[in-house]
Order: structure tokens, then sequence, then C-alpha cells
């Protein structure tokens, strides 16, 4: 009859062979992946398809340099809005609010502000303009995107 001892040495011996087993496995799978001349296509392509969860979107840490000089720019976008229309600029007020809004870190909270502090036909003219800064502003990041990307 086996005694314990020699079951429990076969059994932590079969446990370290499973083991290396598994490693083995896991590097040969590594290796044949990386070696696959699409997997950083497929890999950048799952990473910009994944959608951001909505309490991650106004969660992210921005570098304190960058921040103080969006925030910079948006005191002195809002404040051009302000100055052109009080000249009655509308139309240059409405595109100094917009880039405001575009650099703004809580757009709807913006939005309601302007909402109420804005005459209305100011503030539909900037609502008509927000989905071409959107578009133009998604343009400019898969242009940069794509230089970023390019080797060359």
């Amino acid at each position: 009859m086996p005694s314990v001892r020699s079951l429990l040495g076969l059994l932590a011996a079969a446990a370290v062979c499973g083991a290396f087993a598994f490693l083995g496995y896991c590097v040969y799978l590594d290796r044949k992946r990386r070696g696959d001349p699409a997997f950083k296509r497929r890999l950048r392509d799952k990473r910009r398809a994944k959608p951001q969860k909505p309490e991650e979107r106004g969660t992210q840490l921005w570098d304190p340099a960058k921040n103080k000089k969006l925030q910079e720019l948006f005191l002195q976008e809002v404040r051009m809005g302000e100055l052109c229309l009080s000249r009655g600029e509308h139309r240059m007020g409405v595109r100094h609010l917009s880039n405001a809004l575009l650099v703004c870190g809580q757009p709807q909270e913006l939005l309601k502000v302007f909402k109420h502090t804005l005459p209305p036909k100011v503030f539909e003219m900037l609502l008509h303009k927000i989905p071409l800064i959107c578009q133009q502003f998604e343009a400019d990041v898969n242009e940069q995107e794509c230089l970023e990307d390019d080797p060359d």
C-alpha cells in the first residue's frame, strides 16, 4: 500500500509538470500571436472600437501643464465670445463659445449655463454649430492619429 508521502510527492510532481506545460503553452501562443502581421492592426482597431464607459469620460486624468493651458484657452474663448456678443457680432461670439465648449471638461453643464445666460437666438445658433465643431474635432483627431501611426 503506497504511503501518503509518496502520493503527495507524486501529486506535487504532477502539479509542477502541469504548471510548466501551461506556461510553455502560454509562451507558444504569445509568440504565435505577436508573429501575426495583422496583430497590431487588429489590436488598434479593437481599442478604437471599444466604447468608453460614461464614468470614464469625465474622470480622465490630465497632465497638470496641459490642464492649465486648457483652462487658459477655455477662459480666453469664453471672454472673446462674450466680447463679440456684447459688440453684436453674434457669429464670432458663437464661434468662440463653441471653441470653449470643445475644450470644456463638462460641456453639458456649460450648455446649461449658456441656455440661461445667452439670448435664445444666440443659443440656437450655438446649438446648430455644435455638430459642425464635433465633426471638425473628430477629423483633426483622426488625422493626428494617422500621422502618429504612420512610421514614415
